[in-house]
C-alpha cells in the first residue's frame, strides 16, 4: 500500500502531466496564431498604406480615412467583424477555408480548448470530491465522470489532432516559407491512429468475472460450520451466504458479484475461507473473522462492490489502452488523474468499512478474538510470503513437489523468534483481494483491544485445541489438491523466470533457456532468412551474429522499398552511438510475429543482465 506522502506525490505528478497534455498543444497553437497574426497584420497595414499613399487620385483626407479604416480592422479581427461597411472587405479576405479564416478558426479552437481543459480539471476535482460524500454518490460520480471523460477525451483527440496537423504545415510554411509533406503525413497518421484506438477501446468488452482457486464446501461437507454461519447471519439480521468456497489463499473475503471457481460461475453471495488460516485460528478467533466478513454483507459493502467493480475494471482497461495509443496520450493523463482522485475516495471509504466491520465482529464475538485473529493471520501471511519469495529467488530448478504447506507450518515457530518477525508485524496488513485494509495496529486500536507487540510471538505459537478446519470433512482433500496444483504452477513459473535470468553457464542451463527461448527463423526474399535466438540475431547472408550485448536500442522501419530493423549499438562513433540496418525484404505478413519475437528475446536479455548485476552501460 502506498503511503499518503507517496500517493500525494504521484497525484501531483499525474496532475502536472494532465495539465501538459491538456494545455501544451492548444497553448502552442494559440501563441503561434497570435504571433503570426500580428506579423501578417503589420505587413498588411504597411501594404495598404503604401498603396494609399501611391494613389494620386485620392485626397489627403481620403488617404487618412482609408488608412484608419484598415488600421481599425486588421485581417486577424475581420472574421468576427459584423459591421455592414466591412462586408465586402470581410467577404474578400475571410473566405471559408482561406488563410485568414484558418488562423481565425484555429485561434478560437485553441482558446476554447484551453478553457475546456480548465473546466475539465475543475470537473475532475468536483466529481472526485463528490465521491467522498457517500457510497451512493461514489457510484453516481463514477458513472457521470466516465461519460464526461470519454466525451472530453474524444473532443481532445479530435481538436488537438487537428491543431497538430495544422501546425505541422503552417509552422514551417510561416517561418521557412515551405512545408514538408512527410511531416504532415506522420502527424496526420498519428492522429488517425489515436482516433482509431479511442473508438476501438470504447467498444472493447472486458471480462469482469472474479476468479478464485478453491472448491465448494457444501452443508454436508461442514454441517457445523454452516450452522455457525447461519447463526451469525441471523444475529446480524441478514441472509446467509449462498455458498462457501474453501482454498489455500491467505485471506477471507465475501463477494456478491459473480465468482468463477474452477469451471463454475457462482452467483449470489459467496464466502471464501482459507483452510491453512483456519488451522492456525481457534474457533473463537475464526468466528471473529467470519463475523467481520458477514458484517460486509450487512453494510451493503459487497453489493456496492458488485455494482461498481465491473465498471472500474472496464474503465481501467480503457485507460490503459490509451497509454499505448500514441496520440491518445493527450487523453490518458487526465483520465488517469480522475481515476486516482476517485481511488483516494474509495480507499478512504474502504478503511471506514473495515473499521466498521471490525467493530461489528467485536460485538458479535469479542474484541480480543478480533485482535488475536489479526495477529495470527498477518504472521502466517508474512512468513508464507517470505518463504515463497526465498524459493523463487533460488538459482536452480525447483521440484514440483515443494512441500510448501509443511515448510510454512514447521517454520512459523522459529520465525516468531526472529528479528524479521518483529519488523514484519510493525507494518503488517491483513491480505485481501478486493480492499486495501488498514494497518494491523490501527484495526486493533479501533476495536479497543490493542495488543503488545512483545506478545505477538507467544500468541502465534499457541496451538488451538479445535479449529473449524477440523469440522470440514473435505478439508484435507481440498488442501492436497490445491497445494499440489499451486506448487506445480509455482515451480513452472520459477523455471520460466530462470529462463529469463540465466546467462547459461553449462549445458543444463542452456537447455532450460532454449525450452522457453528456442531459435525462431523468419523467411525473407531470395531464399534469405533471419534467425532470432537468445544470443542475438543471425542473418543467412554470412554477416556475423549480432549479439544482444552489443545492442542499445531497436527500431522497426516500414517502407515501400522493404522493411528494415535499425539497431543502435553500444559502440560509440564521432557523433554518437553507431547504428546498423538489417534489411527485412519479404518479411510480409511475418512483420508482427517478428517484432514480437525480437521484443521478447531482447527483453529476456535485459532481464538477464539485471539479474546478473551487469550495468546497462557495460557491453
Amino acid at each position: 500500500m502506498k503511503t499518503d506522502n507517496a500517493l500525494r506525490q504521484e497525484l501531483l505528478k499525474v496532475l502536472l502531466y494532465a495539465a501538459l497534455s491538456l494545455f501544451l498543444i492548444p497553448a502552442l497553437t494559440y501563441g503561434f496564431v497570435r504571433y503570426a497574426n500580428h506579423d501578417r497584420d503589420v505587413s498588411f497595414q504597411h501594404m495598404i498604406e503604401d498603396r494609399t499613399y501611391a494613389d494620386n487620385t485620392a485626397s489627403s483626407e481620403d488617404k487618412k480615412e482609408n488608412n484608419a479604416f484598415y488600421r481599425a480592422r486588421p485581417p486577424s479581427k475581420l472574421c468576427a467583424n459584423r459591421e455592414a461597411e466591412a462586408q465586402k472587405y470581410r467577404e474578400a479576405v475571410c473566405e471559408t477555408y482561406g488563410v485568414v479564416w484558418q488562423f481565425y478558426t484555429m485561434q478560437r479552437a485553441a482558446l476554447w480548448t484551453l478553457v475546456g481543459g480548465v473546466v475539465l480539471l475543475v470537473a475532475i476535482g468536483a466529481l472526485g470530491g463528490l465521491a467522498f460524500v457517500s457510497r451512493h454518490w461514489q457510484y453516481t460520480s463514477f458513472v457521470v465522470g466516465w461519460r464526461l471523460m470519454t466525451l472530453a477525451g474524444a473532443a481532445e483527440v479530435v481538436l488537438q489532432g487537428a491543431m497538430g496537423v495544422w501546425l505541422s504545415f503552417w509552422v514551417t510554411a510561416f517561418f521557412a516559407q515551405k512545408y514538408y509533406v512527410k511531416l504532415i503525413l506522420i502527424v496526420g497518421l498519428a492522429v488517425l491512429a489515436g482516433v482509431a484506438v479511442l473508438v476501438s477501446r470504447i467498444f472493447q468488452r472486458v471480462n469482469s468475472n472474479n476468479r478464485v482457486d478453491g472448491e465448494l464446501v457444501t452443508e454436508a461437507d461442514a454441517p457445523l460450520l454452516w450452522h455457525r454461519i447461519r447463526h451469525m447471519a441471523a444475529r446480524l439480521k441478514i441472509a446467509p451466504p449462498d455458498q462457501i468456497v474453501a482454498g489455500i489463499d491467505t485471506n477471507f473475503f465475501v463477494i456478491e458479484a459473480p465468482l468463477t471457481v474452477g469451471n463454475k460461475q457462482l452467483k449470489g453471495r459467496s464466502l471464501f475461507v482459507s483452510i491453512p488460516l483456519l488451522r492456525v485460528l481457534s474457533m473463537h478467533e475464526a468466528d471473529a473473522v467470519l463475523g467481520h466478513e458477514m458484517a460486509h454483507f450487512r453494510g451493503g459493502d459487497t453489493r456496492a462492490s458488485a455494482q461498481l467493480g465491473p465498471k472500474l475494471n472496464q474503465y481501467d482497461s480503457y485507460v490503459q489502452g490509451l497509454r499505448d495509443g500514441g496520440f491518445t496520450m493527450v487523453v490518458y493523463y487526465f483520465m488517469q488523474l480522475y481515476r486516482m482522485v476517485f481511488q483516494v475516495a474509495l480507499s478512504r471509504d474502504s478503511r471506514a468499512r473495515e473499521f466498521k466491520a471490525d467493530r461489528t465482529a467485536a460485538k458479535l464475538v469479542s474484541p480480543q478474538a478480533i485482535s488475536q485473529s489479526l495477529v495470527k493471520i498477518a504472521a502466517y501471511d508474512n512468513y508464507r510470503s517470505n518463504t515463497e519469495r526465498a524459493l523463487f529467488e533460488r538459482d536452480h530448478k525447483l521440484n514440483e513437489q515443494l512441500g510448501l504447506s509443511a515448510a510454512v507450518a514447521q517454520g512459523l515457530r522459529p520465525y516468531t523468534a526472529s528479528i524479521d518477525f518483529v519488523d514484519d508485524m510493525r507494518t503488517a496488513h491483513i491480505p485481501h483481494p478486493f480492499d486495501s485494509h488498514p494497518p494491523l495496529a490501527q484495526r486493533m486500536q479501533q476495536v479497543g483491544n490493542p495488543l503488545d507487540p512483545d506478545d505477538y510471538g507467544a500468541l502465534v505459537l499457541e496451538v488451538p485445541k479445535a479449529t473449524w478446519a477440523d469440522e470440514i470433512i473435505t478439508a484435507d482433500a481440498i488442501e492436497q489438491r490445491m497445494w499440489s496444483a499451486y506448487e506445480q504452477q509455482f515451480a513452472q513459473n520459477h523455471e520460466q523466470e530462470l529462463a529469463y535470468r540465466y546467462e547459461p553457464a553449462d549445458e543444463q542451463e542452456r537447455q532450460l533457456v532454449l525450452k522457453y527461448f528456442p531459435p525462431v527463423v523468419f523467411s525473407l526474399k531470395k531464399d534469405a532468412s533471419i534467425e532470432v535466438n537468445y544470443s542475438g540475431i543471425a542473418q543467412s547472408n554470412g554477416e556475423p551474429l549480432l549479439e544482444w550485448n552489443s545492442v542499445k536500442a531497436l527500431q522497426y522501419n516500414t517502407s515501400s522499398f522493404g522493411d528494415s530493423l535499425t539497431v543502435t549499438l553500444n559502440e560509440k562513433s564521432m557523433i554518437g552511438s553507431k547504428t546498423m540496418t538489417i534489411k527485412l525484404g519479404g518479411v510480409g505478413k511475418q512483420k508482427d510475429p517478428f517484432n514480437a519475437v525480437v521484443g521478447h528475446y531482447w527483453q529476456r536479455h535485459q532481464v538477464m543482465r539485471r539479474a546478473n548485476g551487469i550495468p546497462p552501460w557495460m557491453s
